[in-house]
């Protein structure tokens, strides 16, 4: 019985062709990224926008009436622009709220807040059901927002100096590039969608980010390799063949991760929605970015096919002079 293959191992994909739109194509996406970040915002949760969010499900409701909820909630006194969302079921609501000023500090005003808009819902929609309640201060969602951004940028930096040291500062560059983008992407994927961005996004860009190095290593190390062994081949046909030689291994890798994260899009709770589609983008846009930045951007930094050759000393050719002469 001959086993299943879903890439032959001989492909022969020019993957380095289209190098130039390919990577035209990213710039322009990742600029595009971050102007949507820059406009529009990201959705922060409670764990970086600070306040009040509670959760609620109208139990005899097909569909949650949010218009209405939103003009019930914002008639409150001490109520500013509340954020009234449907979350996970069309009869699942979420309500996020920002403490104002005089609340920091004051942990009985929060309560009391929480406590006027539940009793306001109750009042309004008698098969409503309060199914949880948070609360953040804006003090402490700055920490989370300035220890996230400090996680994202250690974790590419350290990875470029780990890729550095094993290769050349090509390669570690090459790395950063691709994780620039891959975590850019991701970021204005969440402000075109306006998905609510939390501590858990933060957990799923740093596992794209460990995905994303893991393919790209991989690759790296074979073009490491086929630098050594066809030193006269032109760099783009052996970048081609290496990205080649490992796309058997990225497809299964890819195609396990969506068998399990396929399920939990389509059927998995609600609350973890945001976190698997993250991870889901993540999956292809690593793929692409190890695929169509990480390799040709070897080209443009100068990696040749001496690159891995040790360079011969003047000791060397001493030792050489002598045995000769022997």
């Amino acid at each position: 019985m001959k086993l299943l293959k879903l890439v032959p191992q001989d492909t022969n994909i020019k993957f380095l062709k289209v190098r130039v739109p390919f990577f035209v194509v990213s710039i322009l996406l990742m600029i595009g990224s971050w102007v949507a970040v820059g406009t529009m915002g990201l959705n922060f949760g409670v764990d970086f926008a600070g306040g009040q969010q509670i959760r609620a499900t109208f139990v005899e409701t097909a569909e949650a009436p949010v218009i209405e909820l939103r003009e019930t909630i914002g008639a409150l006194d001490n109520v500013e622009d509340p954020i009234v969302q449907r979350f996970g079921d069309p009869n699942e609501v979420s309500i996020r709220v920002k403490l104002p000023p005089e609340a920091e500090g004051n942990p009985d005003f929060a309560n009391q807040m929480t406590n006027s808009i539940v009793t306001a819902m109750q009042q309004e929609y008698s098969d409503i059901r309060i199914d949880g309640v948070d609360s953040v201060s804006g003090k402490v969602s700055g920490e989370f927002r300035n220890d996230a951004a400090i996680a994202l940028l250690a974790a590419m930096v350290m990875v470029a100096m780990y890729i550095w040291i094993r290769f050349e500062w090509q390669f570690g560059v090459g790395a950063l590039f691709a994780l620039f983008h891959d975590v850019s992407l991701t970021l204005g994927l969440f402000a075109l969608t306006q998905m609510e961005f939390s501590l858990q996004i933060i957990a799923a860009i740093l596992a794209i980010i460990g995905y994303s190095l893991n393919d790209t290593i991989v690759v790296y190390d074979r073009i490491r390799e086929n630098l050594k062994k066809y030193r006269k081949m032109p760099l783009p046909e052996l970048l081609d063949l290496s990205v080649n030689e490992t796309l058997a291994r990225t497809v299964m890798t890819s195609l396990t991760l969506l068998v399990a994260l396929v399920p939990l899009l389509i059927a998995g709770p609600s609350s973890l929605f945001g976190l698997v589609a993250a991870i889901t983008a993540g999956l292809f846009i690593g793929t692409y970015s190890s695929i169509y930045l990480a390799s040709p951007i070897l080209i443009w930094l100068g990696v040749t096919s001496d690159s891995f050759v040790p360079q011969e000393t003047e000791l060397d050719r001493q030792e050489k002079k002598v045995l000769g002469e022997l």
